[in-house]
């Protein structure tokens, strides 16, 4: 079956429900959440796991970020942006070494640099897959956490790579911490899908790169598979913003 019949039979029996997200009427107070938007992630050739080549899902996920949170810094709304950093030589099962301090792979991608200056962005060095397990420091506490609870937010609204390993290992973290009374009034969790991207590795891409066909990473599909996970436990998925 091919990707485009295996995209049509899930829209058909594992369908997503999408909707519009009003900034000013529909939400609280929303923090924006940018996931791992980084070279190694996401510009051409900076890294094993960035992609080889020009990918429109990707481009468009960066396209979109920087538009919003130019609009949350102006106005003076919060930003938190991870950024996946790893001491060189430390490993991440099951992923080859990425983003490794100092190789410029753990930078935020040139269209989003401006956020490093940005008063209204907190960045958050992650070194493994969850950003809320990345948050916690050496003494216990959690930076994510601890930013929700300081901006009394209500809302938030995630963007970022990879939407089926990433943001959601850290949405569905996320999810379980509100249920748990861990984030204060925060009530609703959003996804930006146009906001969001995966990378690709068809079957057969990655036999002739020597690994087992069991690594096969189907783009469309594997982005699609995440947003329905995602949306499976609680959060609300967004196609459309308006401000």
């Amino acid at each position: 079956m091919q990707e485009t019949q295996i995209m049509n039979a899930l829209a058909d029996v594992m369908p997503l429900a999408m909707q519009d997200l009003d900034l000013i009427q529909g939400c609280g107070k929303v923090g924006l959440i940018i996931v791992d938007e980084v070279n190694g992630f996401a510009t051409v050739g900076a890294g094993y796991l960035a992609p080889a080549a020009p990918n429109a899902q990707v481009s468009n996920m960066v396209t979109e970020t920087n538009l919003l949170a130019r609009q949350f810094s102006g106005q003076s709304w919060p930003v938190l942006a991870f950024m996946d950093t790893h001491t060189p030589g430390k490993e991440e099962p099951p992923y080859p070494p990425h983003c490794e301090e100092g190789t410029g792979e753990e930078e935020l991608v040139a269209e989003l640099k401006w956020l490093e200056e940005d008063q209204n962005t907190t960045l958050v060095r992650k070194d493994c897959i969850n950003g809320f397990i990345g948050a916690i420091d050496g003494g216990g506490e959690n930076t994510f956490v601890e930013w929700v609870l300081r901006h009394n937010l209500t809302d938030l609204l995630v963007v970022g790579i990879c939407t089926d390993i990433c943001v959601m290992d850290f949405v569905l973290t996320s999810l379980s911490a509100r249920n748990h009374g861990m984030l204060g009034k925060l009530k609703d969790i959003y996804v930006y899908e146009k906001g969001c991207a995966t990378y690709d590795l068809p079957r057969e891409g990655a036999v002739e790169n020597g690994l087992p066909e069991a690594a096969a990473h189907p783009q469309e599909i594997a982005h699609y598979m995440g947003l329905y996970f995602m949306a499976s436990r609680g959060a609300k998925l967004v196609d459309v913003i308006i401000s």
